[in-house]
Formats: C-alpha cells, structure tokens, sequence
C-alpha cells in the first residue's frame, strides 16, 4: 500500500466508517448463524465506492474455500484461484500481504486468473486482505477478505485504507464463527467421549469385563454392524445391552 493510504482520515470519511460499523452492529444481530461473515461482506460493498462484489475466504489446513460472499460473482472468482492455486486472494492469504491489481486484464503476476476472471466473470480490479486471526497450536487456519470490482483502477487509496479497517473487523468475526465451530465441534466430541464411556461401564457391568475389553466389544459390534462406534454406544446406553451374536457368528 502506498503512503498515501496512510494518511489520517477525513471527518466525512470518519462518519461513513461509524455509519458502517453500526451497520456492522445490525446485521450480525439480525442475521443467521454466520451472521458475522455476512456482515463483513455486505457492509464492505457498501462502504467502498465501485465495489461490486465481496468475500471472505478461509484456508483450513491445504483447502481454500469461501465462507461467506455478497454474490456467486465472488464466489466464482474465488473459486478460479483456487483451482489455479493463484491470484490475489489466495497469494494475500500465503503471503501475508495486501495486493491491489488495478487491472487484471494486463497484470503478468496472475495472466491466466485475469484473463479468466476479466472474460468469464466480468470482474476488472479488485484488492485482497490478509486477516490476521488469533493462532492456535496444532491448527492451520489463515483468511483474507475480497473485494472486487468490474471498473479498471476501481480503488484508490482511500478505499485501500478503508478495505483495511473493514478487514480488521473480518478478521474479529472470521476468529468468531471459527471458535464458534471449534466450541462445537469439541462439545460434539466430549459427549460422543461421555455415551462411549457409559456404554463401556454398562459392559463392564454385565459381562464383567475390564474398560479396555469393554472398549473393545464395542469397537467389534462396530465393524461387524458398519456403524459407528458413537451409534452402537447410544444404543447401549439406551437398552442397557450388547447384541453380540453378529459379533460371534461373524468373528
């Protein structure tokens, strides 16, 4: 970004950004379950002049993919990077960078995305953000937000310093509906942990079994039944019982 993007903001661009973020507000309160992701998208189209069409992509261990997006014209746009392993989005994301093509039609860092995304998708210039979310050991999840544009030289260096506050904003919802999904995810696996180890008892109970045995019954009905294993441990715990006879007959 140039030195320019830098510069302090005027008052009326200060009450355009106060006006987006109350809209923000709004719309993650009215909205569905990735009320936060919607938000950032919709309100930055709004807020950057001659933009067009907006998205968020998220990158989860080597898959890109799109999480939230004003139009299919952002998702199919993203959707060329990732099929080219390049481009804007997905190089911002890997690089830690913002980049701004002001027209894609003649930018030799990406000539076949542009080529593709200026003939097929009607989309001229756009700028990619790097969202900066929180890190977690074991885990490989980056994000970037988009905006695009069907003009040439769509966006100067206000928009540029705009599109920058709107994608620290991204990024505080992005790591939102991640931890949310994370929360979830780790409730699921603490209650499938909590029937398995029910189950285990009421076995252990009836065939005067140790836990590892016990574990291991279950483990058998569930290749012998191909069902998983969180399903047979259900129906333990629900009927009290095994049936083993598949289990002897077919073992």
């Amino acid at each position: 970004m140039s030195e320019t993007a830098q510069l302090p903001m005027s008052p009326d661009q200060i009450r355009a950004l106060v006006m987006a973020f109350n809209d923000l507000g709004h719309e993650i309160q009215t909205s569905g379950p990735t009320a936060e992701l919607d938000a950032v998208v919709h309100v930055t189209r709004r807020l950057l002049p001659r933009a067009d069409s907006v998205s968020v992509t998220i990158k989860q261990d080597s898959q890109f993919s799109t999480v939230a997006q004003t139009d299919e014209l952002a998702a199919r746009a993203d959707g060329l990077q990732y099929k080219l392993g390049s481009g804007p989005c997905v190089d911002a994301i890997l690089e830690e960078r913002i980049y701004a093509p002001e027209d894609l039609g003649h930018d030799n860092r990406w000539p076949e995305f542009g080529r593709a995304v200026v003939n097929e998708i009607g989309l001229r210039s756009m700028v990619s953000y790097r969202l900066a979310l929180p890190l977690v050991d074991g885990e490989d999840t980056i994000a970037g937000l988009n905006v695009y544009s069907k003009q040439a030289k769509a966006f100067d260096d206000e928009a540029l310093r705009l599109g920058m506050l709107m994608a620290t904003h991204g990024a505080l919802a992005a790591s939102s509906v991640i931890d949310r999904e994370r929360a979830l995810q780790l409730q699921k696996a603490l209650e499938s942990n909590r029937d398995i180890g029910v189950a285990i008892g009421i076995l252990m109970a009836q065939y005067k079994l140790t836990r590892d045995q016990g574990f291991d019954l279950l483990r058998l009905a569930s290749q012998h039944s191909n069902r998983k294993l969180h399903a047979i441990a259900l129906e333990v715990t629900e009927t009290g019982t095994l049936d083993i006879s598949q289990i002897r007959r077919r073992g």
